[in-house]
């Protein structure tokens, strides 16, 4: 069977392929080899500036041919690789190889060819390429479409601001809020949990086997090959990586920044599911509409259904998103004495995780986008429950010493179906100033949201 989006094994790669065309470059094989050659060539012309008798700084003309390797790698490049390791069966050794390949006709590169990858481990090659391409999905991916969202629920928050809306807690009637105070509420833990994605220090390593420089020791002991790591690892790019140096390791980094990281992306996603839910009842309750798309059908036998399918999608790929998260971060930062291989094939998963929760982003922005409040069912919910005033009258009572106020209102509201006439009533037979029995007599379910919309204007 030859590969079509219909036949992948994914709905990553198949059914949603076009929406996570962005992400695919960055977090897919071919994205983790083009890291690897750009660690590799970053580390080779770093060696050439160290001050060694034995390379000699390279000219400008071998430099750009060098940055030019990563800044022009190609499906095709990736390709060569891949038959490379037909042969060592290694994937680091056959992007070395590569990359010695590149050198045939430049003599100033043969003669330094024995410098690629030099007194590294695979490892200090792989967990860099793992924390740039977590770098890049984060930039280009996550956070612009975290950044999406947090825009769209700003907007409605403060056009929403002053619309009414009935509460529920415990899925029963409640004191009223307003939408722009509810959207606020996801706005602002939104926009935290997106911070603390964007503060993880992305950690990288290059200090050999098991963490102590004992290869590049043996080979000039008397040399700062810590500060010299240091200065590859945290340089900007495109001579050095532009991470967060790892000093303490084993053969491979601890991921504990990964783990730090992953957790971050899953707390956002778990604040987003609860939104999606939210959303989903409301258009359940009629408070939202949903803009009509010519052509949709939204059930095979029902023609009248307008279902909010994007917000389901979305809680269902946050979910998966999730689920590969957690395991992300539970499993990598655990590894046997010096190293075991446990990681590597977890690590190659990341893409999937980020893929589900890019995927979930999309969906839940096309659903924002379809959203037509209908302020006509708020309105007939809230003069369905005037209820909802007992908490008022109440604390009112309570101010001028009534006694018993809550189990009066609890006795004539509690389980009952309450009209205004009957609240009115209550409200004039009160021991307490007139001005006050006037305030109250005014206020309506829709007039009771205390300062909600001040609060979804300030977000």
């Amino acid at each position: 069977m030859s590969f079509s989006p219909i036949s992948a094994l994914s709905p990553l790669d198949g059914r949603y392929a076009s929406k996570l065309s962005p992400l695919r470059p960055l977090m897919s094989e071919l994205g983790y080899m083009h890291r690897r050659v750009q660690v590799e060539v970053a580390w080779f012309i770093a060696l050439s500036d160290a001050g060694f008798d034995e390379f000699k700084p390279l000219t400008p003309g071998a430099r750009t041919y060098l940055l030019g390797l990563v800044k022009n790698f190609s499906e095709a490049d990736g390709l060569a690789i891949k038959e490379i390791e037909k042969t060592t069966n290694h994937d680091v050794k056959a992007v070395e190889y590569w990359i010695k390949s590149k050198f045939e006709a430049r003599p100033e590169l043969q003669a330094a060819s024995e410098f690629v990858h030099f007194a590294c481990t695979s490892e200090d090659i792989n967990n860099t390429s793992h924390a740039l391409q977590i770098k890049a999905a984060r930039d280009v991916v996550i956070l612009p479409a975290l950044d999406g969202i947090i825009t769209k629920l700003r907007d409605m928050a403060h056009a929403y601001a002053d619309v009414p809306l009935l509460s529920r807690t415990h899925g029963q009637t409640a004191s009223p809020t307003t939408v722009g105070k509810e959207v606020a509420n996801v706005l602002v833990r939104l926009a935290a949990a997106r911070e603390k994605i964007a503060a993880v220090k992305l950690m990288g390593k290059m200090n050999g086997a098991v963490g102590n420089y004992n290869a590049h020791l043996s080979a000039w002991p008397d040399f700062d090959w810590e500060a010299f790591s240091k200065k590859v690892i945290e340089s900007p790019e495109p001579l050095g990586l532009g991470l967060t140096f790892q000093p303490y390791s084993i053969q491979i980094e601890p991921h504990d920044y990964m783990a730090e990281f992953f957790d971050a992306v899953a707390r956002a996603n778990t604040i987003l599911v609860d939104w999606s839910r939210d959303v989903w009842g409301y258009v359940s309750l009629g408070y939202f509409k949903q803009r009509l798309k010519a052509g949709e059908i939204g059930s095979s036998t029902m023609p009248h259904k307008v279902n909010p399918i994007d917000f389901e999608n979305a809680e269902g790929n946050l979910g998966l998103a999730n689920a590969v998260l957690r395991h992300l971060s539970e499993k990598l930062p655990v590894s046997r004495w010096q190293r075991d291989l446990t990681d590597s094939t977890v690590l190659r998963n990341i893409g999937v995780a980020l893929g589900y929760a890019a995927l979930a982003y999309n969906s839940l922005m096309v659903g924002l986008n379809k959203l037509e409040l209908n302020e006509e069912a708020l309105a007939a919910d809230l003069d369905a429950s005037w209820e909802v005033l007992a908490e008022p009258i109440q604390t009112v009572m309570r101010r001028f010493g009534v006694q018993g106020a809550y189990e009066k209102l609890k006795e004539v509201t509690r389980g009952k179906t309450v009209t205004a006439e009957a609240l009115h009533g209550l409200i004039r037979s009160l021991d307490i100033p007139q001005a006050e029995k006037d305030r109250l007599l005014a206020m309506t379910p829709g007039s009771y949201v205390g300062k909600a919309a001040e609060l979804a204007r300030r977000a």
